[in-house]
């Protein structure tokens, strides 16, 4: 369960056991009933690994929603610093809409700076495989992050802000880095440019598999009935 707010619903089902994504998220809502923590996991087979620099500029990915907890500007700002291309892929809803054309969209060139839209499914492997790195410059305690192990399953490294689970999910000079502010962001991106992609993915496929996932959830419920 993801939702902070639903901390009353918690309170009124005590015994109720509870299973997190993250220990960020049990730590959240420490009076739940929390059984155990399951990171997310997703099929191996679901997106093919890019091992090998792609033809063209190198380019820096987001993806997620256009939001202020998302912190695009940041992202912008360390491509920029970094003398790398972004590409943005991002939902814009209603209630982001003001926040883009306020302090996004000035910056958007269409050249060092893509806003791509929101990219279908099927596109997002390509999307994420062919970029340099991914950047996840949060500013709130996201309980997860699919887009991060979307991310390691292409091979892709990542640079995320230390909050919510992201150092959980990002292994520190392995799969990415995990930075506390734009100096340091800016500082990793040579580091996370020389990591071994087919390293990043094999961790992804360790970690964060389905079948993984699928495995520790079959553990909790016998642990529920006794089994």
């Amino acid at each position: 369960l993801d939702y902070v707010d639903l901390a009353p619903a918690y309170e009124r089902f005590p015994r109720f056991p509870m299973i997190s994504v993250s220990r960020s998220q049990s730590t959240g809502l420490a009076n739940a009933n929390w059984l155990t923590t399951i990171h997310h996991g997703l099929p191996i087979e679901l997106y093919k690994p890019v091992f090998e620099p792609s033809p063209g500029e190198p380019y820096l990915a987001f993806l997620g929603r256009m939001s202020r907890d998302k912190r695009p500007d940041r992202a912008i700002e360390i491509a920029l610093r970094s003398g790398l291309k972004l590409k943005l892929a991002a939902k814009i809803g209603d209630d982001d809409r003001a926040y883009f054309r306020e302090m996004i969209e000035p910056l958007v060139d269409g050249d060092r700076v893509d806003y791509v839209g929101e990219i279908e499914e099927d596109k997002k492997a390509e999307f994420l495989g062919k970029a340099a790195g991914l950047v996840f410059p949060i500013d709130w305690p996201e309980p997860f992050g699919l887009a991060v192990i979307e991310a390691m399953a292409c091979g892709t490294p990542v640079i995320a802000w230390n909050s919510g689970a992201m150092p959980e999910i990002v292994d520190q000079g392995a799969t990415g880095f995990i930075v506390d502010s734009m100096e340091g962001a800016v500082a990793s991106v040579p580091g996370m440019l020389r990591l071994d992609r087919r390293k990043v993915r094999a961790v992804f496929e360790r970690r964060f598999s389905a079948e993984r996932m699928t495995r520790d959830y079959v553990s909790a419920y016998a642990r529920l009935i006794g089994a």
